[in-house]
């Protein structure tokens, strides 16, 4: 019988003590838990940071988990089954709305489109599955920054251009309406990516409350806001198909 690899077991072990717990562990908390030495802990510490797997607190040197971890269990649900869980739930949005309905999941720093339903007019439209949104400018892209470290950790990495004059493209501009994002359940681009159209999205979570996706409405800005405000109605709509599907994953109530 082939004998396990000691490195990669006690590798394993360190990631279930820093996920059993809710707070940060130092250095010699988890060597004494794992009866290690405190060298060993260490070395295996520092492989686990440079892979992205484990994080260390500047200002404490206390470790968590990393966000690579995360977009390791994001992958573990598969986009098609989300998509499949969404089907319904968008049709009826984009039915009650009038507007174009999207479902997006995060995908090399950026938002990628997996599922799109046309506008229920007679209007020509092309489809947008497979099409690339920017994190930093779009409702969807707001919305994954603003609920996934992962994605946030991407928006910070990407190019961001300014396609409008409303275009957030400063860091502390773009946290603030991160933050404003977490504390209403949703997000809004009113210009900030297309000229004279507007976009309303809220987050879609898995079974493990982890966000998975989101949900955006988009159209012409003289539909989707009424008096320079985003309608009521939509966002309630935008933000109660996210909670249906999320139910379907698994999510419970919100």
């Amino acid at each position: 019988m082939a004998r396990n690899i000691q490195s990669l077991e006690r590798a394993a072990a360190m990631l279930r003590l820093l996920a059993g717990g809710e707070r940060r562990l130092g250095l010699s908390e988890i060597a004494s838990a794992l009866g290690l030495a405190k060298g060993t802990a260490h070395g295996i510490l520092r492989t686990l940071q440079a892979e992205g797997f484990v994080e260390q607190e500047s200002a404490s040197g206390r470790y968590q988990l990393g966000a690579e971890l995360l977009r390791l269990g994001n992958s573990y649900l598969d986009v098609h089954e989300l998509r499949a869980r969404a089907l319904v739930w968008t049709d009826d949005l984009a039915r009650s709305s009038g507007e174009s309905v999207y479902l997006g999941v995060l995908h090399q720093q950026g938002v990628l489109i997996v599922h799109h339903v046309f506008r229920p007019d007679d209007s020509r439209q092309v489809l947008e599955v497979g099409a690339m949104q920017p994190l930093h400018s779009t409702a969807l892209g707001k919305v994954l920054a603003a609920y996934d470290p992962v994605a946030h950790s991407e928006a910070a990495e990407a190019d961001w251009q300014g396609f409008t004059q409303r275009t957030v493209v400063e860091p502390e501009a773009f946290e603030a309406v991160l933050d404003l994002t977490r504390a209403r359940g949703y997000a809004d681009d009113v210009e900030e990516t297309w000229e004279g159209i507007a976009s309303v999205a809220a987050p879609i979570h898995d079974r493990r409350r982890m966000p998975v996706g989101a949900i955006a409405i988009t159209g012409a800005v003289e539909r989707v806001q009424k008096d320079g405000e985003l309608r009521p109605e939509l966002i309630a709509a935008v933000r109660d198909c996210a909670r249906a599907v999320s139910r379907d994953l698994g999510a419970g109530r919100f």
